[in-house]
This record gives C-alpha cells, sequence and structure tokens, in this order.
C-alpha cells in the first residue's frame, strides 16, 4: 500500500494471533496486486489499457462492487470525487518541486468525468480513448474494513488494523479500554491535532500534508479537484470515524474537495469529524 501498515490483535494463543494476522495481511497483499497502479500485471493495469484504446471489459464481483460505490460517491459528491481523475498525475509531479502546465491540465481534463465511461455490471466500457481510473482513493480504505473483518472471522474480538493511518477497530483491549488514536496536526510535524478514543468504527484521514509542493508561500495538496485539475485550496485536512474506513475515507475526501462547502456537508452527513482550514481554524463536531 505504499505506507507503514500495523496490525494489533489480542488472542488466546501467540499462534491464534498469528493466523488471523497472516491471513488478513495476504488479503491486503492480494488487494494491492489487483488494483496497484504500479504493477503492470495488476487488474487495474489492465482496465486502463484497454480504457487507452476505448474499449471494454467485464470485471469480477469484488471490482464490481468497488465500481458501484464509486459511481455513488460520484453521485452524492456532485461529481467532485471521481475515480477517473488518477490522470491528472501526469500532470503533478509532487516530488518535483514544480506546479503544472496549465496546458497540460487542460488536455488531461478532456479524459476525466465519469460520465464519460459506461457502467453496467460486469461491463466497463470506455467509448472516449485515453481515460484512467484509479481506485487510490477508495481500495486502502476497503482493504482496512476486509482485514477487520477476517480478524473477526478468525475469531479475534480486541485489536486494530491501521493501513497508513486508515484505521479500523476489530475491539477495544482485551481490558476494555478504547483504543487511543492520533489525528496528525497538517501543518505541525509530529504533533498531535487531537487524540481520540476508540472503542469500535473506523477513522479516515485526507489532507494536503503527505504529497505537496510548496512554491512562494502557497501549498500545492495532492487533492486535486477533477473539474479543474488544480488542487484544493480551502480544507488543510479532514478526519471522519464512521462504522466503515470506506465511508469515512470518502468522506473525508469529499469534504476536501467541496472546499468552502466542506464543514457544513460534513455537518449534514452527521459523522462525527474533526476540520482544519489552511488558516489554521479547527471545526467539526470532534473539536
Amino acid at each position: 500500500m505504499g505506507t507503514p501498515c500495523a496490525v494489533q490483535l489480542y488472542a488466546k494463543t501467540q499462534a491464534e494471533a498469528k493466523r488471523a494476522a497472516d491471513r488478513a495481511i495476504a488479503d491486503v497483499r492480494r488487494l494491492e496486486a489487483m488494483y496497484s497502479r504500479y504493477r503492470d500485471d495488476s487488474l487495474l493495469s489492465e482496465i486502463n489499457r484497454i480504457a487507452a484504446v476505448g474499449g471494454s471489459i467485464t470485471v469480477d464481483a469484488e471490482t464490481a462492487g468497488l465500481l458501484d460505490y464509486a459511481a455513488t460517491c460520484y453521485q452524492q459528491s456532485d461529481g467532485l470525487f471521481d475515480i477517473t481523475s488518477g490522470i491528472l498525475r501526469q500532470a503533478w509531479n509532487f516530488k518535483s518541486g514544480k506546479i503544472a502546465d496549465e496546458a497540460v491540465i487542460h488536455n488531461l481534463l478532456d479524459r476525466i468525468g465519469w460520465e464519460k465511461l459506461r457502467w453496467q455490471s460486469p461491463v466497463l466500457a470506455f467509448p472516449a480513448i485515453g481515460m484512467e481510473i484509479d481506485f487510490g482513493g477508495v481500495v486502502k480504505e476497503y482493504a482496512v474494513d476486509r482485514a477487520a473483518a477476517l480478524c473477526r472471522e478468525m475469531d479475534i474480538r480486541h485489536g486494530i488494523v491501521n493501513l497508513g493511518g486508515d484505521i479500523k477497530v476489530i475491539g477495544p483491549h482485551a481490558d476494555g479500554r478504547p483504543w487511543r488514536v492520533g489525528i496528525r496536526h497538517p501543518r505541525q510535524t509530529d504533533a498531535v491535532l487531537e487524540t481520540l478514543q476508540l472503542h469500535q468504527g473506523a477513522l479516515a484521514s485526507s489532507g494536503d500534508y503527505e504529497r505537496c509542493i510548496r512554491l512562494k508561500g502557497v501549498r500545492y495538496g495532492h487533492v486535486l479537484n477533477p473539474k479543474t485539475g488544480w488542487p484544493v485550496r480551502r480544507m488543510a485536512a479532514v478526519s471522519v470515524v464512521g462504522d466503515f474506513c470506506v465511508v469515512a475515507g470518502s468522506a473525508a475526501t469529499i469534504a476536501m474537495l467541496k472546499e468552502d462547502a466542506g464543514p457544513a456537508w460534513l455537518n449534514a452527513l452527521g459523522l462525527p469529524h474533526l476540520w482544519v482550514d489552511v488558516a489554521g481554524k479547527v471545526g467539526g463536531s470532534l473539536a
């Protein structure tokens, strides 16, 4: 998953814990192998090779479920959460220290838009050539939920799964204590903005601090608006708590993308949340 990952479990024996952890880790690796854009042999790469020439592909049930979820996020975000927007990485290299070229962004925008592909489960078709899809905003969080569920199937009742800060609580510590989870401050390195105590549920965050370009006092983060091709400029970070990590993660990302409307949208959503804007103002029901 390209990030530090951890599974912490309580079990009656070390062997029982290891069996559960091994099963969870194997499933995370399976999902990475299927949906990584960095592997030529992944299913995602196969889909994108077909998308490049304007073809179609019949997908398996799991991928169909992820596409259905992506379609729902697209609709509920008014087109801001769009898995076809990953192609913008051709314009934005956050290791370069340079902002994207406006002309390159403009050309890529013609190849972005969930509405430009056809999804009729189980067939995914690309009438327009040169498109791509990217499950980066969905699969890691989905993997968290699956790993936790698999551990519970192995009779684990106390533990936590953490994939790069996307978290699912299997159950509290064996003595009933909650897990203490720190939310990183988006502007102060190694500082904690808030510490939550979770007996259950999931936590996911989105922010402009992991990958960004700083130029002439302006921070350009990696959360990109698919309609403009440019980074969001209102929110520095959003964290959301929910029953499922995949829901919390997409909600956090949508709130980032909604810019000034993000706080009100989060309030209407009704999930516990915390946000920090670029001016340092902190808000949300967890503040």
